[in-house]
């Protein structure tokens, strides 16, 4: 409903970064992701809507061979993006200065967005997901990656609001992240629907998400919302929420990359997510 690729919150974390990279009269985009990135998708996508050249620095050195088989990295090549592939190593170096000002000496200027688009200007963005008609919700449900998103939800939300984060990703660091951009609120995080970790599934979740589907006719990924909504419907069955509480769930949107994993659940022999 947003845009037919820059879609769901990616929309929401681009908005103002964009308008800065303009203000700034910066040629070019440069950020970071996995293989089936979102945010990579999307920033590609912007970024030849408004203009601008991007670079996309992708996690996993072996991927310079085989990106064509990609549906992710094929859509960002078509977008315009020049895909820069690097080892895992130094992926974990990518917020450093020192790997930036490598990058700046390789590619030349840019304009520099942090992977899944998590700085200040994001959080602002995300800030606008809610409206004045949301304040009937008692409860405000989240998936979450890089938690800038909840941030921003956090921030906006009303004071009797209660805000769940449901990270897909394993562990708790993700509070400390959050607690960067988010304002003091009544915030909690679900982490018992990680799957084992970042898009890691199993046949379970499949199957809910393709229930769901038939059921609702939403379709949801496999990454972050399937985990979400799977988590939230647990725990109306457990009682977790008082009788008759209203509950918003946000859908961040994330559906292009069900193809990838589709070719991913394939090989392991798994069921595939309906599209």
């Amino acid at each position: 409903m947003i845009h037919p690729f820059v879609s769901g919150n990616k929309f929401r974390k681009l908005k103002y970064n964009l308008k800065e990279a303009q203000k700034t009269g910066a040629q070019t985009l440069l950020t970071f992701g996995g293989a089936y990135s979102n945010h990579i998708a999307a920033t590609a996508a912007a970024a030849k809507e408004n203009g601008l050249h991007s670079i996309g620095v992708v996690r996993g050195e072996e991927l310079q061979c085989r990106w064509h088989d990609n549906p992710t990295l094929q859509f960002a090549v078509r977008q315009g993006m020049q895909l820069h592939f690097v080892t895992r190593h130094a992926y974990r170096t990518k917020t450093r200065p020192q790997f930036l000002a490598e990058l700046e000496n390789r590619f030349g200027p840019f304009y520099h967005i942090p992977e899944g688009g998590s700085n200040t200007l994001a959080v602002k963005g995300c800030e606008e997901i809610l409206t004045d008609a949301d304040a009937v919700f008692d409860v405000i449900c989240c998936c979450t990656g890089t938690g800038t998103t909840f941030a921003g939800i956090v921030n906006s939300a009303k004071t009797t609001q209660r805000l769940i984060g449901f990270p897909a990703l394993k562990g708790d660091f993700l509070r400390e992240d959050i607690r960067k951009f988010a304002n003091n609120g009544d915030w909690e995080l679900q982490t018992d629907f990680h799957f084992g970790g970042y898009a890691k599934v199993d046949e379970a979740l499949i199957h809910f998400i393709n229930d769901f589907k038939r059921k609702t006719d939403i379709p949801l990924d496999a990454v972050y919302t399937g985990k979400m909504f799977y988590g939230i419907m647990r725990l109306i069955e457990d009682d977790f929420f008082p009788e008759n509480t209203k509950i918003l769930a946000i859908h961040t949107g994330g559906l292009q990359g069900i193809a990838g994993m589709n070719a991913l659940l394939k090989k392991k022999g798994l069921p595939q997510i309906d599209i």
